[in-house]
């Protein structure tokens, strides 16, 4: 049995290549769009992908099955577990197998065995695998977002992005159900997951690539869980607000993912453009680190810095429904193919142009000026606070584990859809755990034509460091929210 481990860092995501070297095929669970690293993998191993499956219908990505079985000619598998508006709608396409619980197929002398493991969806199955060669019992699973090492998967999803009131509850106890069946699996079995630290599908994921189920048993909190309620209870406990782009995602890839083919990388726009695109109304994204876009940026682009977390920003805060331009940073044209790359992983296939880093220097020879986010330490905003508008970007969890007095809370994440509950004619001070997020946001809201807007540098860290007032959130009755403060 051939074993290849894909991982994403910008998803924080896994993806496995399953081989049989004496038979010459191949099987690839949870592809992404990026379909050229599994079949140059494959090749390099004589080895055809005849098979294509996934373990539920995605919400963090778009699915690259569809992708990968059209560059291939493979077989797609899916799941036909779940409710009839959570199955996938291209289950009965040409070309399109569907799974039950416990049917099984075969990749050369590799046995596979899908179970269904609701919980942090429906739909979600999961892989025994057994090489036949070797043995007769199998060597591992491939978990999904069903178990991660050291947590389990969300179950909120359905309810909190894709808006399916009551599933939260519902798969809380169906998650618990399926670790069950999991505790029951022999100890040595290894586990390969969907997802490392750093993915919003759970709260508290290690970085650790694989584990065993005799190790999770032992040390990961959910299985020394007995009694459901508190298992209901804790797993939905400080999950994280998920990205805004996590809704969309689930309707494609439920309804099928259009056939992306090659990547297109978008044509260099002349600098001078720059005025024109954005006056189209075209998003223009400032790529470069936020030190830099804060000490000169052209007004009207938005600041999203091309690091591990420009995916999950990028796909929160900008629109679906409008060109994009890249600017910043992009010297060479590898840095350009990654951008491209992470934006089309989210579903983004409309960038159309990008600019040169003189773009921002011949804005200033024509006559235009540069803006600059003012940063303010925690010591200024303690003593500038009267008049000022503290805005909390970070997440509800957070909050609620400790904001500034007097602050309102927004998560970045639904800053783009609630600018207007800001009052327009007070300056406004942003801050969130370190300063990224805040940074960000208030680039958005410049963006937006916010005109007073300071950053607040090293944010609620450098608050509680500086030994300033805190206020905490009291508990709620029935679990609700506290309102902002």
């Amino acid at each position: 049995m051939i074993f290849l481990r894909f991982y994403d860092e910008g998803l924080a995501q896994a993806s496995y290549l399953i081989g049989c070297s004496g038979c010459g095929v191949a099987l690839v669970i949870d592809p992404n769009r990026m379909a050229d690293q599994y079949i140059a993998a494959a090749e390099s191993r004589g080895l055809r992908i005849e098979l294509v499956t996934e373990t539920h219908i995605h919400a963090d990505f778009v699915s690259g099955s569809r992708e990968l079985a059209a560059r291939t000619g493979g077989e797609i598998l899916v799941s036909d577990c779940g409710p009839p508006e959570w199955q996938y709608a291209f289950r009965a396409e040409r070309g399109v197998r569907p799974l039950n619980d416990r049917d099984e197929f075969r990749v050369g002398n590799v046995l596979v065995r899908a179970i269904h493991t609701p919980g942090h969806t429906p739909e979600h199955i999961s892989f025994l695998v057994t090489d036949t060669a070797v043995g007769h019992e199998p060597i591992g699973i491939v978990t999904g977002d069903f178990v991660f090492v050291n947590d389990v998967g969300r179950p909120d999803l359905l309810e909190k992005a894709a808006k399916m009131s009551g599933t939260a509850e519902i798969g809380a106890r169906q998650l618990f159900r399926s670790l069950q069946w999991f505790k029951t699996l022999p100890d040595h079995l290894q586990i390969w997951p969907g997802h490392g630290a750093g993915s919003a599908c759970g709260k508290g994921l290690s970085a650790v690539p694989q584990s065993t189920v005799g190790y999770e048993r032992r040390f990961a909190w959910a299985f020394q869980m007995s009694n459901e309620d508190d298992f209901v209870r804790a797993v939905l406990e400080g999950q994280p607000e998920p990205p805004r782009y996590f809704a969309r995602m689930k309707r494609v890839n439920r309804d099928g993912p259009p056939v992306l083919g090659a990547l297109a990388v978008p044509e260099r726009v002349g600098e001078h453009r720059l005025r024109s695109v954005l006056a189209s109304g075209a998003v223009v994204v400032d790529t470069r680190a936020s030190a830099d876009y804060a000490a000169g940026y052209v007004p009207g682009t938005l600041n999203i810095p091309f690091n591990n977390s420009f995916i999950t920003w990028a796909g929160s805060l900008l629109p679906y429904d409008q060109d994009l331009y890249l600017l910043g940073g992009l010297g060479d044209g590898g840095r350009l193919v990654e951008m491209v790359q992470s934006l089309a992983m989210i579903g983004f296939d409309q960038v159309r142009g990008w600019f040169a880093d003189n773009a921002i220097e011949l804005w200033t020879r024509e006559g235009g000026t540069l803006g600059r986010v003012e940063q303010l330490t925690a010591l200024d905003l303690s003593r500038r606070r009267k008049g000022l508008v503290v805005l909390d970007v970070r997440g509800r969890s957070e909050w609620d584990a400790g904001h500034l007095p007097g602050a309102t809370l927004i998560p970045l994440a639904e800053l783009p859809e609630r600018v207007d509950e800001l009052p327009g004619d007070q300056p406004l001070a942003v801050h969130c755990q370190s300063g990224s997020r805040s940074s960000i946001a208030a680039s958005l809201l410049l963006a937006r034509g916010r005109k007073a807007v300071a950053n607040v540098s090293g944010g609620m860290s450098a608050w509680e460091q500086a030994g300033l007032p805190v206020e905490l959130t009291p508990p709620q009755p029935n679990g609700r929210e506290a309102p902002n403060a």
